[in-house]
């Protein structure tokens, strides 16, 4: 039978171990680009994610709008020239041919743990 003192610094490292809040580290931190231009917007995250990432689009006093879940799947009315790629912890946001209604605040999201960090 195991020791008290034991048990106890095995539940501390599972508790610990699971208090961990996944990092996102997303490149570049702004970018100015002119109507055309392909733009490509990397992020990062500290460990193995899966494919449970999203990228979301903000302007000016409005809500953000989600593009892109699943790391790859585009949603529901945006546009084509907007795509998704990657898996594990390295993922990719690229805008084919930017138009100027694309500007804006773009960020990716981790939905693999609790809490969510972009």
């Amino acid at each position: 039978m195991f020791s008290p003192s034991y048990l106890l610094a095995v539940i501390f490292i599972s508790i610990q171990g699971s208090c961990g809040q996944i990092v996102m580290t997303q490149t570049p931190d702004s970018i100015s680009v002119s109507p055309g231009q392909t733009v490509t917007i990397t992020c990062t995250s500290s460990t193995g994610i899966s494919n449970a990432l999203a990228w979301y689009q903000q302007k000016t006093q409005q809500p953000p709008k989600l593009l892109i879940a699943g790391a790859s799947s585009r949603q529901s009315g945006i546009p084509d020239r907007f795509s998704g790629s990657g898996y594990g912890s390295e993922f990719k946001l690229t805008i084919n041919g930017a138009t100027e209604d694309d500007e804006g605040k773009y960020y990716c999201q981790q939905y693999w743990s609790s809490p969510l960090t972009q």
